[in-house]
Parts: structure tokens; C-alpha cells; sequence
């Protein structure tokens, strides 16, 4: 069974930089769509990036796009999320997931379709 493990977060000032790392075990990434997924405390968890199974499709919410960048290593089975410009309400823990159903050639960020989940990492914005 496909097990993921978020590597990465921490404390960052605004406007810094970080990058979090999904690893995956049991089962080879390339099968799976992965999806980036944020909760900040009182909120609800909403999806930030995704990346289809073969990296030929991404997508971003809103608020990071332009800031955010995701990509995956499939050889390595790591999927990564490039945060810059970080901003205080990007405040929140981070959730790497994996959904194996095909969605055309795209991913979603229909949290239901995510059979696999991380444990989640905190990210942390001071201003």
C-alpha cells in the first residue's frame, strides 16, 4: 500500500522560500496523480497544487499561483512543491496525497478522489 511522508516545512520569514518534499513507498509514484493540500487552524483544507501521474499537467489555486511551483522525480518517487514569496496566511500544515483514478490527463483538487494521504508538515509564515 502506497505510503507518502512530507519532508521540508518549518519557519520562514515572509517573503523566503521553501520546499517540500512528498516521498513515497509501497508502490511506485508514476501510477498516481499527486495533490498538494493545506489546512490553517479554524479552516478548511484546500488544495494548493497538483500534478498529474506522468508531470505533463499542473494546476494551482489561486492564491499561490505564480509563487508555487510543483514537480516530480517519478525515478525517485518524489513529488516536490516549491514555495516562494511566502506570505503569512500561506500558514498552514501541508498535505501531499495520491489519487490513482484517471482524470483525463489532468489532476483535481476533489479531495474525496485522494485515497492516499500524508501525515502532513507545518509551515510556518512570520511577518
Amino acid at each position: 500500500q502506497l505510503q507518502l511522508v512530507e519532508s521540508g516545512g518549518g519557519l520562514v520569514q515572509a517573503g523566503g522560500s521553501l520546499r517540500l518534499s512528498c516521498a513515497a513507498s509501497g508502490d511506485i509514484l508514476d501510477k498516481y496523480s499527486i495533490g498538494w493540500f493545506r489546512q490553517a487552524p479554524g479552516k478548511e483544507r484546500e488544495g494548493v497544487s497538483c500534478i498529474n501521474d506522468r508531470g505533463t499537467f499542473t494546476y494551482y489555486g489561486y492564491s499561490v499561483k505564480d509563487r508555487f511551483s510543483v514537480s516530480r522525480d517519478n525515478a525517485k518517487n518524489t513529488v516536490s512543491l516549491q514555495m516562494n514569496s511566502l506570505k503569512p496566511e500561506d500558514t498552514a500544515v501541508y498535505y501531499c496525497a495520491a489519487d490513482w483514478r484517471p482524470y483525463g490527463d489532468m489532476c483535481t483538487f476533489t479531495k474525496g478522489r485522494y485515497e492516499f494521504w500524508g501525515q502532513g508538515i507545518q509551515v510556518t509564515v512570520s511577518s
